[in-house]
């Protein structure tokens, strides 16, 4: 059996489809091993689907054996495959992610998709100030920056480390110089920017604390439950941001959340209580659960 980083094709594949059953066994998905491949050799998911690499030798970035333990932790300690490749996809940008941050969720894609609906006529929002409030790995910082090329994006986090890991996506994906990074909680560090802010968008903790603990082992035993938890309700975090928020906003200035479902009710209960929102809207996620609510400050009449 080879230690080193060059192996048969056919040696990989004959692996491949033992940690694929490996993975069934272990209520994993077994797509996770291709993922684990993709980002640990020059193979592309075609390859991996046509199994056309069988017939040629494969560079590994990690010597074969290492890449055994790897999926063995996976398996065992319930890894997520994110942090043991300290990679991750979302949109279009392949970030680093460590135990640090919690790995960008696919449906929080959107977030970007209706930020990008809401400036689409809105020229102020085009070109005027974002706030990305609890960064982490920085992923809502970079679609914001990526989707509003003439809009200046502040990102903010409470953790240093998540922040290093933010800074060095942005740079890694040249748009280090469109974002500016702060340590701090919520818009605290943004005191200089009241009453400017055209955007505000956040993927906050909103996850109750007792749920947080019955979660998958894979997000209870490795994320950072700092992005989990939301307090007693799960709505700690969502209070304060609806609190402190217009005193942030511009007039029209755009009010953004990611939320659990079932929330969505008293979401908007408290924008509504706040009596500086207006056009408040949820949305549902791809899967038709209403995982966003956008709002506006009301105009100075």
């Amino acid at each position: 059996m080879p230690s080193d980083t060059h192996i048969s094709g056919l040696m990989l594949w004959e692996w491949r489809s033992q940690a694929q059953k490996s993975a069934l066994a272990a209520d994993v998905s077994p797509r996770e091993v291709d993922w684990l491949l993709q980002a640990l050799t020059g193979l592309d998911r075609l390859s991996l689907r046509l199994d056309s690499f069988k017939t040629q030798d494969v560079d590994l970035k990690v010597s074969f054996l290492e890449l055994q333990q790897l999926w063995q932790r996976r398996l065992e300690d319930r890894v997520p495959v994110q942090y043991l490749v300290g990679l991750t996809a979302w949109r279009q940008f392949t970030l680093k992610v460590s135990p640090a941050v919690l790995i960008p969720r696919p449906e929080t894609e959107e977030l970007i998709d209706w930020a990008i609906a809401a400036a689409r006529f809105d020229s102020a929002l085009q070109t005027g100030h974002w706030a990305d409030l609890g960064t982490g790995s920085g992923a809502i910082a970079i679609g914001l920056a990526d989707a509003l090329p003439h809009a200046t994006i502040h990102a903010v986090d409470q953790s240093q480390e998540a922040l290093a890991i933010a800074q060095h996506n942005a740079q890694n994906l040249g748009l280090s110089d469109r974002i500016q990074f702060y340590q701090g909680s919520w818009l605290k560090p943004l005191d200089f920017l009241k009453g400017k802010l055209a955007g505000l968008v956040s993927n906050p903790p909103y996850i109750p604390s007792q749920t947080v603990l019955e979660l998958e082992p894979e997000v209870v035993n490795h994320e950072p439950h700092l992005a989990l938890d939301g307090g007693a309700d799960g709505l700690d975090c969502i209070r304060h941001l609806v609190e402190t928020a217009p005193d942030y906003l511009r007039p029209d200035g755009v009010w953004m959340i990611e939320m659990m479902a079932g929330q969505a009710d008293l979401v908007t209960d408290l924008l509504k209580q706040q009596k500086r929102y207006d056009r408040i809207i949820t949305h549902q996620d791809l899967d038709g659960i209403e995982r966003f609510t956008i709002a506006h400050l009301k105009s100075v009449s």
